[in-house]
């Protein structure tokens, strides 16, 4: 009688032991993102007529001296590695900017619409700047780039 119980949990064991085989997770296929961005003014030298508490910011030794604080709407952009941007950058002021990622940088003339194409090679969490020093640190932004492993078997939405 006492080996009855032990022959039950040999077969309990034995069945929780058993391996099964890992389900296939279809791996993530890079897509291609249209991603439109545009320079936004925020505090800047022409509203201090219409903002009369500008003035002493933008004024010698006011905390906007020397600044404007300008922004890119959207400022973060999510994709998976190894999606192609195509960035469709529009600058609608007369100011000059720019894009800049750690390894990718477009000019943005005032007054004007900009296409780009960028790959996300690499995971990670980038800075996006402008490198118009007048305008840092405010307008920046941040590259978030999943890793492709996570997004495997992830269904894919429409665009």
């Amino acid at each position: 009688m006492k080996t009855l119980p032990i022959l039950a949990t040999l077969v309990v064991v034995a069945a929780c032991a058993r391996s099964t085989p890992p389900v296939a997770r279809a791996a993530y296929t890079p897509r291609t993102r249209a991603i439109t961005i545009t320079t936004v003014p925020l505090l800047v030298k022409e509203e201090q007529s219409m903002y009369p508490f500008l003035k002493p910011a933008f004024a010698k030794g006011g905390v906007l001296d020397g600044k404007e604080v300008y922004a890119f709407s959207p400022s973060s952009i999510t994709v998976v590695e190894g999606d192609t941007l195509r960035l469709d950058i529009i600058n609608p002021e007369d100011d000059a900017h720019s894009f800049v990622l750690p390894d990718f940088a477009v000019s943005l003339p005032g007054g004007t619409a900009t296409q780009a194409t960028y790959v996300a090679r690499h995971a990670g969490i980038f800075t996006i700047q402008c490198a118009v020093p007048s305008h840092l640190p405010m307008m920046a932004g941040q590259l978030i780039v999943l890793p492709a492993l996570t997004m495997a078997g992830v269904a894919r939405q429409p665009s």
